[in-house]
C-alpha cells in the first residue's frame, strides 16, 4: 500500500508540473494569437496535448533528476512557443509585446491563487484519491509559484528580461535594450551558475517565504 501511495503521489506531482509548464507556454502563444500572430496556432502549439510541448531536457531530464535527488522543489520547462514578435509589435506595439512576455507568469500566479483557495478546504488524505488530489493541489502551488517567480528574473531568455526589454523600448531606454541583447548569448550560463551556487537560495527566499505562508 505504501508503494501505491508513493506512485499516486508522484502522479499528482507530475500532473501539477505538466499543467504549469505547458499552460505557461500556451498562454504566450494564445496572447500572441489574440494580437494577430497565428504562428503558434498554425503549428499546433495552442493544443493542450502534452506531446506537442514536451522538451526532453526541460520537461523530463531536469525535473526527473531533481526529483531523484530529493530536491526541495521540482523545476523545468516546455518547448518555447514560436512567436512572430514583428507581428505582435505591429498590432500591439510595445504594450502588446509586454503582454505576450508576461502571459506565462500571469497564468502561473493565477493558478497559485486558485490552488491556494482549494488548499484551504483540504483535509488529511484517507485514501489514494485524496492523496493524489492533495498532492496535486500542494505541488500546484509550489511549482507554479517557483516557475512564475523564476521567470520574472531580468536575465535572458526569461520572460522578465523580455518584458523589461520591451518596456525599455517603449520609454526609449535604448542603452538598456542593447545591454539585454548583449547579455542574451550568456543568459543560460549565468542562470545555471546562479542555480548551482548558494546564491540561488537567497534569490528564491521571497517565494519560499510566500509558499510557506500559504501551506502553513
Amino acid at each position: 500500500m505504501n508503494t501505491d501511495f508513493e506512485i499516486i503521489r508522484i502522479a499528482g506531482i507530475a500532473l501539477a508540473f505538466i499543467i504549469a509548464i505547458i499552460g505557461h507556454e500556451i498562454m504566450h502563444g494564445y496572447t500572441a494569437y489574440k494580437l494577430g500572430d497565428p504562428t503558434a496556432k498554425a503549428l499546433g502549439r495552442l493544443s493542450i496535448n502534452p506531446i506537442k510541448h514536451i522538451d526532453p531536457i526541460g520537461s523530463l531530464l531536469v525535473p526527473g533528476v531533481l526529483f531523484a535527488m530529493g530536491a526541495p522543489f521540482i523545476f523545468g520547462w516546455a518547448k518555447p512557443v514560436p512567436i512572430n514578435m514583428h507581428t505582435v509589435m505591429h498590432n500591439g506595439g510595445e504594450n502588446g509585446a509586454i503582454k505576450v512576455a508576461l502571459a506565462g507568469v500571469t497564468f502561473n500566479f493565477l493558478l497559485v491563487a486558485v490552488f491556494s483557495l482549494i488548499y484551504l478546504f483540504l483535509d488529511s488524505p484517507s485514501n489514494i484519491f485524496e492523496t493524489f488530489f492533495n498532492t496535486f493541489v500542494t505541488y500546484g502551488i509550489i511549482i507554479n509559484a517557483i516557475l512564475g517567480f523564476f521567470n520574472l528574473w531580468p536575465i535572458p531568455p526569461l520572460d522578465g528580461s523580455q518584458a523589461l526589454k520591451y518596456f525599455a523600448m517603449k520609454h526609449k531606454w535604448y542603452s538598456l535594450v542593447v545591454w539585454i541583447n548583449k547579455l542574451a548569448p550568456y543568459g543560460f550560463f549565468i542562470l545555471m551558475a546562479i542555480i548551482a551556487t548558494p546564491l540561488s537560495s537567497y534569490l528564491f527566499m521571497p517565494i519560499y517565504w510566500l509558499i510557506s505562508k500559504i501551506l502553513q
